[in-house]
């Protein structure tokens, strides 16, 4: 099935990225980076199956290198926070081949880059078959005619003339200069620094503090960066692209398409997923459990689930059997939700309580630790001094002998309290003290996080519970018995299976006290006590005692009705 994924996003040196890396490792390859000095190596990398470099008409022949193009780019920029390039990461159809992909990236980058003056380079990358996709970079600065690269910005000097003040670019300001316009600059008034104009500080004959004339802090954006930056620029790229596929695919003769479009914009319900990203789908294949990997489970389960009300609603057979069964999906997914909330709650319980007291116990042992290097140096200059004093000096050597009991006395007390100190803190060595104090902050990082996640959580069970509450209450009244009835028959299993479910998420770490207790809390929540299937046969009694109860004259009748 074809999939639409078009990710846009800028290389820049101030999140410590280098394009000439980002080069190397989309085309698998080894390149020097001039700039720094690193060699970037991944040649090692496979999957890469086809690699290209476009050029526009007026960009020099040697850029046909990679390295020569992208070590180009690194010299041109100067700022430690440079926007180096943009890279744009697109989806390939699975039923598609290697020179379909080669045709529709062709076609993609001439029309919507190279035409308009950039440089792109593209690679595609298909290890398995099952995730193939191009990564594009393309050049962020213009070149002019000659191929030199263009000035992104150009500096805008605040001009003044009478009591109005005006932008102009250096070249903008030749000609206003004719008009009376002046630059401004800061000159001493008295010990503050004042901008004016050289006529007036002329006229109170001031002295100049620099010759940088007053100027806006950006400056004024190169109109062609202004486009390629703009979000429209976006929004045009993700059609174009939504184009060449459906068009290559029409041409195959495949009924697939892919479409640009939120789902929002789609008038599609349904939460689409985030991207979970090569390091997410390692932590989860080491079996531990990758946020972001749950938080598409949840969503796919949401989405699942959102499916399940619908056809629900727009089937034209209502059946006891479907409702009961999303009955109790919804009230098995309130029982994950409370689980993971409190769950997490616990977790972020344990960090308060080790906020108060980890950092008092490490700033202890920190003290205890000074305190005892002061009183060790101290108790060796006694000591120094004992030995070099004269024996003759009785009295003397009393005193310091006395001097080095107490402090012998204190050192050994010291330590007996860092001793306590480490035991407390959970620690076998001072070494270890850096480990406890590193994971503390770790944990407080992670608690934020979970909190931010228990709001998601608390907002989403909020949803599904009203749902369940809507549901249950449309239920015909002559039909309430026999749901309670089917519910009673699945409710167990589907416990059984939350359970499983939520065993294999946090594997030792599950709970069972807090698996009865979040059942408990959502039974509470919805008005109801657990099912049992005896339910039924309690039913079945009641409903023969209530055709007992019918004169037998009227039973017939009553059941002709």
């Amino acid at each position: 099935m074809a999939i639409y994924h078009f990710e846009a996003k800028v290389i820049t040196r101030g999140t410590g990225r280098s394009v000439v890396a980002a080069a190397a490792y989309a085309s698998c390859s080894q390149i020097y980076n001039e700039y720094d000095g690193i060699q970037h190596n991944y040649t090692r990398k496979q999957g890469c199956v086809y690699s290209e470099i476009f050029l526009p008409p007026n960009a020099p022949t040697e850029w046909q290198d990679r390295a020569e193009l992208w070590n180009a780019v690194e010299a041109s920029e100067k700022s430690k926070d440079s926007r180096l390039a943009r890279e744009l990461i697109v989806a390939l159809p699975i039923e598609l081949q290697l020179d379909e992909w080669k045709s529709i990236l062709q076609k993609f980058i001439t029309e919507n880059c190279v035409d308009k003056g950039m440089c792109a380079d593209v690679s595609i990358h298909d290890t398995d078959g099952h995730n193939p996709h191009a990564h594009i970079l393309l050049t962020m600065r213009p070149l002019d005619d000659k191929g030199e690269w263009q000035a992104k910005t150009q500096k805008e000097y605040l001009c003044k003339r009478g009591d109005e003040e005006q932008v102009f670019t250096a070249d903008e300001f030749k000609a206003a200069q004719a008009n009376g316009w002046e630059k401004q600059y800061q000159y001493f008034v008295g010990k503050k620094k004042v901008y004016m104009t050289p006529y007036e500080a002329k006229s109170q004959n001031l002295e100049r503090v620099s010759k940088n004339p007053k100027s806006t802090r950006y400056g004024r954006q190169n109109p062609i960066c202004a486009e390629w930056n703009s979000e429209e620029q976006i929004t045009i790229w993700r059609k174009a692209w939504e184009d060449v596929i459906n068009l290559e695919l029409e041409r195959k003769q495949l009924n697939e398409r892919v479409d640009c479009r939120s789902f929002k914009s789609r008038g599609i319900d349904e939460q689409p997923t985030i991207h979970e990203g090569v390091t997410a789908r390692i932590i989860e294949k080491r079996g531990g459990v990758s946020e972001r990997c749950e938080i598409n489970r949840q969503i796919r389960k949401d989405n699942a689930l959102l499916r399940e009300l619908k056809k629900l609603v727009d089937s034209l057979e209502n059946t006891i059997a479907k409702i009961a069964e999303n009955l109790e999906n919804i009230r098995n997914n309130l029982i994950t939700l409370k689980y993971k909330f409190i769950f997490n709650k616990k977790q972020i319980k344990q960090v308060e309580t080790e906020k108060q007291l980890i950092p008092n116990l490490i700033k202890q042992f920190r003290d205890l630790t000074t305190e005892i290097e002061q009183k060790t140096a101290e108790y060796k200059q006694t000591k120094t001094e004992k030995n070099a004093c004269s024996p003759l000096n009785i009295f003397r050597q009393n005193q310091l002998s006395k001097q080095l009991e107490v402090l012998s006395k204190e050192i050994q007390e010291l330590k007996s309290d860092k001793e306590f100190i480490l035991f407390e803190l959970g620690c076998k060595t001072e070494n270890d003290v850096d480990t406890v104090e590193a994971n503390y902050k770790y944990n407080l990082d992670a608690a934020e996080k979970l909190k931010a996640r228990n709001a998601d959580l608390q907002s989403e069970y909020k949803a599904d519970k009203a749902n369940y509450i809507e549901i249950k209450n449309n239920i015909p009244s002559k039909n309430i018995s026999a749901v309670q009835a089917e519910r009673a028959e699945i409710q167990a299993d589907g416990i059984r299976q939350t359970r499983k479910e939520l065993e294999n998420i946090y594997k030792g770490k599950f709970n069972d006290d807090i698996f009865a207790e979040v059942q408990n809390t959502v039974n509470n929540d919805l008005g109801e006590s657990p099912l049992k299937k005896s339910l039924i046969r309690q039913i079945e009694q009641g409903k023969k005692q209530q055709q007992k109860s019918i004169p037998s004259k009227y039973r017939n009748h009553e059941i002709e009705q």
